[in-house]
């Protein structure tokens, strides 16, 4: 086997064509599955993101909304218990429960939800 065997064809420019594909050629020698870790990432590391945790949602007309007051209970759609949704950039990414860590409320995540990618 020649060192010719290994390349991959070029395409013909001139021509406007392009050669058939080998998928054999673009399969690495190992079929074992890399494994990621955190430092993959570091070039996103600084991008900011929008990050939303919803306790529920309710509708109500302009005129309720601006009779609100400060301790005003305003009744969500969401039970006591029940799992709040978490957004990134307003995507759902996970489901969690909120915790008091000291003096400050927290959430933590209890789904991971997978988006099916198009």
């Amino acid at each position: 086997m020649s060192d010719d065997d290994n390349k991959l064809p070029l395409p013909d420019l001139e021509a406007g064509g392009t050669p058939p594909m080998d998928p054999d050629a673009l399969v690495s020698e190992s079929s074992e599955p890399q494994s990621h870790s955190a430092a993959d990432l570091e070039a996103v590391f600084d991008v900011p993101v929008k990050v939303s945790a919803v306790l529920g949602r309710a509708r109500m007309e302009v005129s309720d909304l601006l009779r609100l007051g400060p301790g005003t209970v305003l009744e969500l759609d969401r039970k006591v218990g029940e799992a709040i949704d978490l957004y990134v950039n307003n995507r759902l990414i996970a489901r969690g429960e909120v915790v008091l860590v000291e003096d400050k409320l927290g959430v933590t995540m209890t789904e991971i939800i997978k988006a099916d990618r198009n």
